[in-house]
């Protein structure tokens, strides 16, 4: 057997304000942004750059008890992890775009890692690995 995770949906305020936030800030792909009129809603799928893996479905927010989870959607903890293989050139670039960074970067036995924030204050850490893969983080 072999099976997957190819989407995870993160509930969103916005669809386009999260368009902005994941491509202009995080420099993501807009992966497809398709409207199904017989939900009045859209599919937004972005994905980190030069990914193959799991992607991010923009859901937005269609009921009013799932407005409450917009940015904590895991109750406060690290909820996405972004892997990169050059730490210093994406943190340095999320700060330069006005990313939050709430843990500043650390180095740890699996690499380096720092916990920044989305638009709707989403924690996420940003981590390059190092040679020991870690099987568990924050």
């Amino acid at each position: 057997m072999k099976q997957s995770i190819f989407h995870v949906a993160l509930v969103v305020r916005d669809y386009d304000e999260a368009i902005e936030f994941y491509t202009k800030k995080l420099h993501f792909t807009l992966v497809e942004d398709t409207y199904q009129p017989e939900q009045d809603k859209r599919w937004v799928v972005v994905s980190p750059p030069g990914s193959v893996g799991t992607t991010l479905l923009l859901a937005r927010a269609s009921k009013p008890e799932q407005e409450s989870f917009i940015g904590n959607q895991s109750g406060g903890r690290v909820f996405l992890f972004l892997n990169t293989d050059d730490f210093w050139r994406d943190y340095n670039a999320m700060v330069a775009k006005g990313i939050t960074f709430v843990r500043e970067p650390k180095q740890e036995s699996y690499g380096t890692v720092a916990v920044f924030e989305d638009l709707y204050g989403n924690l996420w850490d940003l981590v390059e690995l190092g040679d020991r893969v870690p099987t568990k983080l924050n």
